[in-house]
């Protein structure tokens, strides 16, 4: 998470509100970046273990697999939000030191 404040202070050059901005842009870039591939993880896993149960094992969950889905990608959604906003609060500056 330091990074993304010494990434954004060479972007910046001095200048606090570009700086603040630059924050804010990479700490979302890298937020959806972490979202799709582990969404996509958790996807993939939960379609093999639907196909595996409902296949394989002969267990009908196809209408239980859409809420399950939900609520991973709801509790995905919120952890990178949090680890987001962490980011920026850790990141951001107020005022300027010199």
């Amino acid at each position: 998470m330091k990074r993304i404040g010494i990434t954004a202070s060479h972007i910046a050059k001095g200048n606090l509100a570009l700086y603040n901005l630059c924050v804010v842009l990479i700490s979302c870039v890298f937020s959806l970046f972490i979202f799709a591939a582990a969404g996509a993880a958790i996807f993939f896993a939960l379609v093999l273990i639907g196909y595996v149960g409902t296949e394989l094992m002969g267990l009908g969950f196809k209408k239980d697999w859409a809420f399950i889905m939900t609520v991973c990608m709801m509790s995905l959604t919120i952890v990178v939000a949090l680890f987001n906003i962490f980011a920026i609060l850790m990141n951001i500056k107020l005022s300027r030191k010199d």
